[in-house]
């Protein structure tokens, strides 16, 4: 965040209740999605190599933690 929106919160949004908090958050959101806005970052989405490499480290930590004597029920 920056300066102007840490003292916004800071000054604004922390001294609201719970209630209040929720119904801005709700505004802010609905907001967003009225204006049609692409707010997903393409850097997040996992290409199928990434998964590939999560699968494989995935099950080689697994190896590493259930030694073969274990038996898996």
């Amino acid at each position: 965040m920056s300066s102007t929106d840490q003292e916004i919160y800071s000054q604004v949004v922390c001294n609201l209740s719970p209630s209040e908090r929720l119904r801005l958050a709700n505004l802010i959101l609905n907001e967003l999605i009225q204006q049609n806005l692409f707010v997903i970052d393409q850097s997040d989405i996992w290409i199928e190599q990434d998964q590939l490499d999560l699968a494989s480290f995935a099950l080689q930590y697994a190896t590493s933690i259930f030694s073969e004597s274990c038996e898996l029920v």
